[in-house]
C-alpha cells in the first residue's frame, strides 16, 4: 500500500489542542487522524451495509403486503393472542410467588 500526503487548513487553536489530545493518547497527531479516518471510513461502509440491507427488507415486506396469496391475521386475533400470553405468565409468575 502505497503512502500519500493529505493535506488541509486548520485553525492554530484546534491543531494544537487536537496534538495533544494525540500525545495524551501516546500518539502523533498523524497516527490518530489515521485512526479517525479508519473509523469514519468504516461507520461509513458499515452505514450503507445496513442501508442496503433495511432496504431489501422493506421491499420484500412490501412485496409480501401485495401478495394476495400471503395469510393475513387480524388485528384482533393478535392483541387477543398476546393477551392470553401475557396472562399464562402472570399465572406462572404468580405461582412461583406463593
Amino acid at each position: 500500500m502505497a503512502d500519500s500526503t493529505f493535506t488541509f487548513r486548520v485553525d492554530d487553536e484546534l491543531k494544537a489542542a487536537f496534538a495533544e489530545v494525540a500525545a495524551r493518547q501516546d500518539r502523533t497527531a498523524a497516527q490518530l487522524l489515521r485512526v479517525l479516518m479508519r473509523d469514519a471510513t468504516r461507520r461509513w461502509h458499515d452505514s450503507q451495509e445496513h442501508d442496503s440491507w433495511f432496504r431489501g427488507e422493506v421491499e420484500q415486506a412490501l412485496g409480501e403486503a401485495a401478495d394476495p396469496g400471503v395469510e393475513r391475521t387480524s388485528h384482533r386475533r393478535v392483541v387477543s393472542s398476546w393477551q392470553q400470553q401475557r396472562a399464562d405468565l402472570e399465572r406462572r409468575a404468580a405461582g412461583r410467588t406463593a
